[in-house]
C-alpha cells in the first residue's frame, strides 16, 4: 500500500497505464525523499552518510565490513535498512557489489523508493542496473573524494527521468553541484574518463618528482613551483600526502580504486590503458591514497641497471657490458644496409671494437619509457649518432641475477 495505492503484478497502474511488474514510479508521490539507507560506508559512503545525517535527514547505515560512519544510525541487514527509507544510496566498490547489493534487498524495496547509485562502475553495468530497476533509479557517480563529500562541495554527474531527478534534488544538493547527463551509461562512462585525467595527472606528477629527486631539489621547494602550473590543484590537495605528513590510513582516494577505474575504462573502449597498467605495478599499498603512486620512483633502479649497461656498451664500444645488459639468448634485429638481420648476442658484440666512436663526444642517448609488468618490462630509447637517430625497444625478463635485456628490435632514422 503507498499512499492509498495497492498494487501487485501483472496489475495496470490508473495512472500511467503502464503493465506493473513489481514498482510504478508514477505512483510515488512527489515529494522530497526523508528516511535515506546508505549501503557501503568505506571512505566516500561513511563521509556522505555524515553529511547527510549533519543536515537533519534521517539516515540508517549499513555495511558488510561493520564500518560505522559518526554518529549515523546503523543496520545489521541491509533489507531492515532498505525496509525504512524512501531513498537507497549505494557507496559500494565496483559493479558486482552494486549488483549483489541489489539482488539482496530487491524484496525490501518499497514501490516508491529511489534508488540512488554514486558508485564509479562500468557504463554497461550502469545500463544494467537502470534497466533492472527501471525509472526510479538513478545513477550519480561523483567527481571529488572525502573532503569533498564532507563539504558538500561535490561534482555530481545525475542521469534519471526529471521528475525522479526532482524529487532527490534536495539529497544531492546537501552534497554537491548537480549536472545532468542523458542516460546512466554516459553518466559512467563521463566519470571514467574524469578519472583518466587524474590518473595521467598523478603519474606526470610522480615523473616530476622522481626527475626533481634525481637533481637533489627539495621535496618542499619542487612543490611551491609544481603549484603555480598545471599540476597545482593536485599538489595542493595532496600536499600533505606528498611530504610524508599523513598517515596510510587517512587515504581519501586509493591508488586501488583508481587502478580499479582506470582497468573499466580500458575494459570499456577496449583499448590498453597505460594507466591502469602502471597504477597496478605501484610498489605500493592499493589502499594508499593516490598521492603514494606519485611519490614512489617510477621505476626501480634494477629495471634501469641493464639500459645504462647498454649505454656504456655504445659509449666505450666494450662489447662487455653488452654482456652484462643482455641475456646470452637475446636477440638484436633490425634493418641494415635495406635486409633485416638477426644477430645472436655475441654477433652483435662482434660488430664493436672495444673503442669508442670518433664522434662519440657529439653523440647522445637517452632512456623514453620504461613499462614494469610484473616480471617482464618493455622499454624505449633514443640513439642519437651522428646524421642517424636510432629508436630501440627492449624486452626485459627479470632472472634469477637480476633484470636483462632478452630483445632488443630497433629502427635507424637517416
Amino acid at each position: 500500500m503507498t499512499d492509498g495505492y495497492a498494487v501487485t503484478a501483472g496489475q495496470v497502474c490508473d495512472i500511467c497505464a503502464c503493465r506493473i511488474a513489481r514498482r510504478c514510479v508514477n505512483l510515488a508521490p512527489m515529494i522530497t525523499p526523508h528516511t535515506i539507507a546508505v549501503l557501503g560506508l568505506g571512505r566516500m559512503g561513511g563521509a556522505i552518510a555524515t553529511r547527510l545525517a549533519a543536515h537533519d535527514w534521517d539516515v540508517v547505515g549499513w555495511t558488510r565490513s561493520g564500518r560505522t560512519a559518526g554518529a549515523v544510525q546503523m543496520a545489521d541487514d541491509p533489507n531492515e535498512a532498505v525496509a525504512k527509507a524512501d531513498l537507497v544510496l549505494l557507496a559500494l566498490f565496483d559493479g558486482p557489489a552494486c549488483q549483489q547489493v541489489l539482488d539482496d534487498v530487491r524484496a525490501s524495496l518499497r514501490p516508491d523508493t529511489i534508488v540512488l547509485n554514486t558508485s564509479t562502475i562500468a557504463p554497461a553495468e550502469a545500463s544494467r542496473l537502470a534497466r533492472q530497476v527501471g525509472p526510479s533509479y538513478v545513477h550519480a557517480p561523483l567527481l571529488g573524494s572525502v573532503p569533498a563529500a564532507a563539504t558538500g562541495t561535490l561534482h555530481i554527474l545525475a542521469a534519471a527521468d526529471q521528475d525522479v531527478l526532482d524529487r532527490v534534488r534536495p539529497v544531492l544538493d546537501t552534497l554537491g553541484t548537480v549536472r545532468r547527463v542523458d542516460d546512466a551509461s554516459s553518466a559512467a562512462a563521463l566519470k571514467l574518463i574524469a578519472n583518466n585525467s587524474l590518473a595521467g595527472a598523478v603519474l606526470a606528477l610522480r615523473d616530476s618528482l622522481g626527475q626533481a629527486d634525481a637533481l637533489g631539489l627539495p621535496r618542499s621547494h619542487v612543490l611551491d613551483v609544481l603549484e603555480l602550473g598545471q599540476l597545482g590543484g593536485l599538489v595542493a590537495r595532496k600536499r600533505r600526502f606528498l611530504l610524508g605528513e599523513s598517515p596510510a590510513a587517512t587515504a581519501e582516494f586509493t591508488i586501488g580504486a583508481l587502478a580499479k577505474d582506470m582497468a573499466l575504462l580500458a575494459d570499456a573502449t577496449h583499448t590498453p590503458s597505460r594507466s591502469a597498467a602502471a597504477l597496478a605495478d605501484t610498489p605500493a599499498p592499493a589502499e594508499a591514497d593516490i598521492a603514494a603512486a606519485a611519490t614512489v620512483p617510477a621505476v626501480e633502479d634494477a629495471v634501469l641497471a641493464p639500459l645504462r649497461a647498454y649505454i656504456r656498451g655504445h659509449a666505450t664500444g666494450d662489447p662487455t657490458h653488452f654482456r652484462d645488459a643482455f641475456l646470452p639468448t637475446a636477440h638484436v634485429e633490425g634493418v641494415r644496409d635495406g635486409a633485416f638481420v638477426s644477430w645472436r648476442l655475441e654477433e652483435y658484440c662482434a660488430l664493436f671494437t672495444g673503442r669508442p666512436a670518433p664522434d662519440e663526444a657529439t653523440r647522445s642517448r637517452r632512456i623514453d619509457t620504461v613499462d614494469v609488468h610484473g616480471t617482464v618490462a618493455n622499454a624505449t630509447m633514443t640513439l642519437s649518432h651522428g646524421a642517424d637517430t636510432f629508436t630501440d625497444i627492449f624486452l626485459l625478463v627479470r632472472a634469477d641475477d637480476g633484470w636483462r635485456i632478452a630483445n632488443k628490435a630497433y629502427h635507424r632514422h637517416t
